[in-house]
């Protein structure tokens, strides 16, 4: 049965978490031997603790994009099902009674299966379906479960939708009321596990998000929700769950360990802040990382008050990973401690999927199916994202014209509808095929895999160069009498394709024997030298325009129009009432590589 929320936010607000207990058999007791008689036995106590992270909807080993199982070249395998497996071997191996199951954030967003559940056949409506992933995670028995940005994707009321389906909490610590600052979500969650002949061992699990949401989802939580900093907010809680009685205290953590952020300046916290947490908060043994989608096996950052060891892990991102905390604590002086920490992560490609989790959502997996298979058009071409990162790709041309359409149609009527519209776009993926003939909505959704909204701001021509040349930081500085290895030509400084932007409307050559800052030559718009003063409609998604990636004045631009339609969707409906996906229509050449001004390619 569903957890009464309503209950478990008011104890929450009470006393900050709610707590349940477990009966566990306690490790067998350890023997000290002194002065050639032994000891008297050693109380001792062995948990185990699992996390998962960045599971962004994937329950099925299974590519809604390829319409079929997933396969990547490193074999690894995705899914809650196959998670199920591993939870299964752990829980039998160590005693399901001294256990922990945690995820560290994003969950609810990041796969057709999600999307459907949340737009096209919506658990927010009356009568509505039971999500996905709260099905699979209440079944597979979670215990808790921290708030990832992307749970804000699709709004404040989708997410406590899913909340309240769950049967566990959805922990935010720093997600706070924006006129209260009070915790919106259940800060902590706390469990007491009994050991024979001893007082029970108390744990703690504080949940920590990114504060990076207050700017990637700023349509949706402006003057609702507020997001300190982790360092902060874990400074101010982990204590009083010591004080509390906690012997153990495990943060599960929406934050990568790099110490760095995507957004740039314009917040005075860390994205990527989980071991700063580590080496500043003292009382912490454990931290399940999530957000970088990279894989940790184990971490160990000294505290720097305490000189005491914490213990990272991050399991790879889509469920292709478990990581598992082994924590021996020991009794002593009439308390327990922590004597040691250890993790590892489990391979999911390495088990099968739990046939219990396959069989109870077959049905949603197939209404999904179904749903992207559906035929929206024709393509005379074949379309494809392969070289889009260094070429001027038509199939990315296909999203800036439907964003310039878009804006367009909806500023008729406007003061703003005389300026010109200009768009931008990222090539997302380096597979993505519109192939020539029918075209379905799995062929779109792979081209668009975000669900980013559009938003229409206004920047002037300064500002546009100013914007390009900071996306064109992109490429690595590569002479005029250099071999090309267009493998090695991106990503300089280790920059996602996500953060490299096309603009449309313009035409521009990126000279990448250049230094960065240096690199725009020939930025014409309509056949003229770009005049920085003429203003423009700028056609941007929501993350980009939030200041998402740290682009130059895009964030502080004035804003004219916004939606929540996502790109994607107003995508499909173009091609739709297209019928025919003719290049013809939509691909330009704007921009070309070159070096010291002979093009590239």
């Amino acid at each position: 049965m569903p957890l009464n929320r309503r209950k478990f936010l008011k104890k929450s607000a009470a006393t900050g978490a709610g707590v349940a207990v477990a009966s566990a058999a306690g490790a067998p007791a350890a023997h000290a031997v002194q002065a050639g008689r032994p000891a008297q036995k050693q109380k001792r106590y062995a948990l185990t603790v699992m996390g998962t992270t960045d599971l962004h909807g994937h329950v099925f080993n299974w590519d809604y994009f390829k319409n079929a199982e997933y396969q990547d070249a490193a074999g690894n395998a995705q899914g809650l099902a196959r998670i199920s497996t591993l939870v299964n071997r752990v829980r039998a191996e160590k005693g399901r009674c001294n256990t922990l199951l945690l995820d560290a954030g994003d969950t609810i967003q990041g796969t057709p299966l999600t999307y459907y559940y949340a737009k096209v056949d919506p658990i927010t409506a009356k009568g509505g379906p039971v999500h996905p992933m709260a099905q699979a995670m209440n079944a597979i028995g979670y215990d808790a479960v921290a708030l990832g940005n992307h749970e804000f994707n699709y709004g404040i009321e989708t997410l406590r939708a899913f909340e309240r389906q769950c049967r566990f909490p959805l922990l935010g610590a720093n997600a706070v009321d924006a006129k209260t600052l009070k915790p919106a979500f259940p800060p902590y969650f706390m469990k007491s596990f009994h050991v024979k002949g001893a007082p029970p061992v108390k744990v703690a699990v504080l949940g920590l998000t990114n504060p990076g949401i207050a700017i990637w989802d700023k349509a949706y939580v402006q003057g609702k929700l507020a997001f300190p900093g982790l360092e902060e907010q874990a400074a101010k809680w982990v204590p009083k769950l010591r004080s509390m009685g906690a012997d153990v205290v495990v943060v599960s953590a929406h934050s990568g360990s790099s110490g760095t952020s995507s957004y740039g300046d314009q917040l005075p916290y860390v994205e990527n802040s989980a071991a700063l947490v580590a080496q500043q908060v003292p009382g912490i043994d454990a931290i399940l990382v999530g957000h970088a989608h990279v894989e940790i096996p184990e971490l160990k950052v000294t505290n720097a008050k305490t000189g005491k060891t914490v213990v990272l892990s991050e399991p790879l991102a889509f469920a292709e990973r478990l990581s598992v905390f082994d924590i021996e604590l020991v009794f002593a002086k009439g308390r327990w401690s922590v004597e040691s920490v250890a993790s590892k992560v489990l391979n999911s490609n390495a088990v099968a999927d739990d046939k219990k989790i396959t069989k109870l959502l077959a049905d949603e997996h197939a209404k999904v199916v179904s749903y992207v298979n559906q035929v929206v058009g024709t393509a005379t071409a074949t379309l494809t994202t392969v070289e889009a990162r260094y070429k001027d790709a038509p199939i990315i041309d296909l999203i800036t014209k439907v964003q310039e359409d878009v804006v367009r149609a909806a500023l008729v009527g406007t003061s703003y509808a005389s300026l010109p519209v200009i768009s931008q776009a990222s090539p997302f993926s380096r597979t993505s095929e519109i192939p020539a003939g029918n075209v379905t909505i799995r062929d779109l959704s792979s081209l668009y895999v975000y669900d980013n909204t559009l938003v229409a701001k206004v920047m002037t021509g300064a500002q546009i160069r100013a914007y390009l040349e900071y996306s064109a930081e992109y490429f690595v500085r590569t002479a005029a009498d250099a071999v090309v290895d267009v493998e090695k030509l991106t990503n300089a400084g280790g920059r996602p394709d996500y953060n490299y932007d096309y603009v449309s409307g313009l035409s521009y050559d990126i000279d990448i024997a250049q230094a960065p800052g240096s690199r725009i030559r020939n930025l014409t718009y309509e056949g003229a030298a770009l005049d920085d003063a003429r203003e423009f409609v700028f056609a941007v998604n929501n993350y980009r325009a939030n200041g998402g990636g740290a682009f130059p004045h895009v964030a502080s631009a004035l804003e004219v129009w916004s939606e929540s339609t996502e790109i994607r969707t107003r995508i499909a409906e173009w091609v739709t009432a297209k019928g025919v996906l003719d290049p013809k229509d939509f691909a330009s050449v704007d921009w070309r590589l070159t070096r010291d001004g002979v093009p590239v390619f």
